[in-house]
């Protein structure tokens, strides 16, 4: 396969194999895949390991499964680097040592091209008495922007990765008000996503109209430097004080936060309760943390081990293979569970967490929105629904059979207790035959499913990002490799062949959807989801901050463990639409039902 343009230029840059003066070794694709599949198969009994080699080859071929960027451009090589994307690490510590030692831990992480979550929960409010120093607290936002200097401005992840950090705060933290609004003016913390983590209680409060108090630990507590660590019902649960520093009303909270999404596109929303409740992982480890882009809750030192099944290779005249999406999800599986595996560990705590607890694996899809165009169903629409809901439930049906032959061959994830596993949320919406399977021979991997944004293993592969519709048929990319004018390639091909016919409906873009079409999307797929989603829903500029309320109550209700909302305009990004392209989708054609 000879790729040519942007992904060429970014299979070269980022993926292919360099010689010492960093130049391309590898000049196609084919022989990124034979690096790939034989490094990765390594791990496997010797006598099976050309078998796995070949299996594993044949799925990355025409690029049907995509391996995240960090195994596509280290499995194999030679050299000890990391093969997962994202890390979730500790909150840190309230002090400067210990918020410094978290800053060495981030950094460590990012040179090896590694995003990072980070809670700052644990970091008592701006003002509050430091005694040990006779001073007072900066807060949990100066110190951010600490992080987000040192994500955006210090490292370059050996130039082929920018930083990724998200940060997060609970609804709970007396600064949420100061985090909420604190981009409002982009300058500030311009390094990292912040995201607010909201409980089930907040939400029940801006439902009712209560009061909502803000509070933190009581600092005076003799226990609190060795037993706080930012988890306030666990800290409860001890018996242990908490101050209330203010009482708000709840919907002045969720106004803030819907104000400054609608005007700056931050902070996202975590519906972290939620995330815990369902959480497969439940009986014995906690989430506080999501990792940059979303897709991923994680405990301390977990991580986002991806790939992405490509579902637009997978259109056969105008229909889903199910039965190759099936095979290829399980061989997936498999894959990603060599991963752990073959890794080079970081910190030895994320060893622990990875082979002696979770095994977790990430498998998910891109190429959604190109799929549905070639089946010709409109983004959104419920015909589009339907078959989203079928390629989905097969997704995590042949992920879950396969784990379950894993741990019946290799054994169990090592933190499984089969009784309480089976008590999950998602778990019990299992068919029963997978139930039954667990329960006899547990499961190799105790969280299997994800959607990630997949920005630039969907350029190399050419198809949309992740679960996204098509941003826009011909739009301004701008990345580390400068800037790129790009068409949609199934637009163009169309528009050569009818040009003179209107627009059909399915070529539909990001920002011409209703955002409900994007939650009504995200919530069908994270049904069938065990871990959670990035995914963007875009908005008009004419769409009001009234509008988000009700698109972020809509969110919660269908289910979603998360939303970000972009509103057109309201802030640069990566992409820019092109306004005077000369091809527009005929209005009345897109006409929601």
């Amino acid at each position: 396969m000879k790729l040519t343009g942007i992904r060429e230029q970014v299979f070269l840059d980022r993926y292919s194999l360099k010689d010492d003066n960093g130049k391309p070794m590898e000049t196609i694709p084919e022989e990124m895949w034979r690096r790939v599949a034989k490094g990765i198969s390594q791990v496997e009994n010797p006598k099976d390991r050309k078998d796995w080699e070949k299996k594993f080859y044949d799925v990355m071929v025409d690029f049907k499964l995509v391996p995240g960027g960090r195994i596509l451009s280290g499995a194999g090589t030679g050299y000890k680097v990391t093969y997962y994307n994202c890390f979730v690490i500790p909150s840190p510590a309230d002090s400067r040592e210990g918020i410094l030692d978290t800053l060495k831990q981030m950094v460590e992480i990012m040179a090896r091209g590694g995003g990072v979550g980070i809670n700052l929960s644990s970091l008592r409010p701006r003002g509050a008495r430091v005694k040990k120093v006779n001073g007072f607290s900066s807060g949990p936002c100066n110190w951010a922007e600490l992080f987000s200097v040192a994500t955006k401005d210090i490292i370059q992840q050996g130039g082929t990765r920018r930083g990724a950090l998200m940060l997060m705060l609970w609804d709970w933290h007396p600064d949420i008000e100061e985090f909420i609004t604190v981009k409002r003016d982009l300058s500030r913390i311009n390094g990292a996503n912040l995201s607010v983590c909201v409980s089930d209680k907040f939400m029940e409060a801006v439902k009712k109209d209560q009061d909502w108090n803000l509070v933190f630990p009581d600092t005076a507590d003799r226990e609190y430097d060795t037993k706080w660590e930012g988890y306030l019902d666990e800290w409860q649960k001890m018996g242990k004080k908490v101050k209330v520093y203010k009482t708000v009303r709840a919907r002045k909270i969720w106004d803030l936060i819907c104000e400054a999404a609608w005007a700056s596109a931050e902070p996202g929303l975590v519906f972290m309760e939620r995330y815990n409740k369902w959480n497969n992982n439940w009986y014995f480890n906690k989430i506080n943390c999501v990792n940059p882009c979303g897709e991923e809750g994680l405990p301390a030192w977990g991580v986002c081990n991806l790939c992405s099944i490509n579902l637009s290779a997978l259109v056969v005249n105008g229909k889903i293979d199910f039965e190759e999406l099936a095979k290829i999800a399980k061989v997936g599986v498999r894959f990603q569970d060599d991963i752990i595996d073959a890794d080079s560990y970081v910190f030895e705590k994320i060893r622990e967490v990875q082979q002696n607890g979770e095994r977790r694996i990430g498998l998910g899809t891109m190429g959604l929105g190109d799929a549905l165009i070639k089946m010709k169903m409109r983004y959104g629409s419920d015909e589009s629904l339907k078959v989203i809901d079928k390629i989905y439930k097969t997704i995590r049906d042949a992920a879950y059979e396969a784990s379950i032959e894993i741990a019946r061959e290799k054994g169990p994830f090592p933190k499984l207790v089969a009784k309480k596993h089976l008590q999950g949320y998602f778990i019990k919406q299992l068919p029963e035959k997978i139930k039954k399977g667990i329960k006899k021979w547990g499961i190799r991997n105790s969280v299997l499913l994800q959607q990630a944004p997949t920005g630039s293993t969907s350029l190399l592969s050419g198809v949309t990002s992740g679960i996204e519709p098509v941003y826009e048929f011909s739009f301004i990319r701008r990345d580390r490799l400068g800037e790129h004018r790009l068409y949609h390639p199934l637009f163009d091909e169309w528009r050569k062949n009818h040009p003179d016919d209107p627009v059909p409906s399915y070529f539909v873009s990001a920002n011409d959807l209703l955002p409900e079409d994007h939650v009504k999307v995200q919530a069908a797929i994270q049904k069938y989801v065990d871990a959670s989603i990035s995914k963007t829903v875009n908005a008009p500029n004419i769409h009001t901050v009234s509008d988000v309320r009700k698109l972020y109550t809509l969110a919660y209700e269908l289910g979603c463990k998360g939303v970000t909302y972009m509103r057109d305009g309201s802030r640069p990004g990566v992409l820019e639409r092109i306004v005077d392209q000369p091809a527009k989708v005929d209005k009345k054609e897109i006409v929601v039902s």
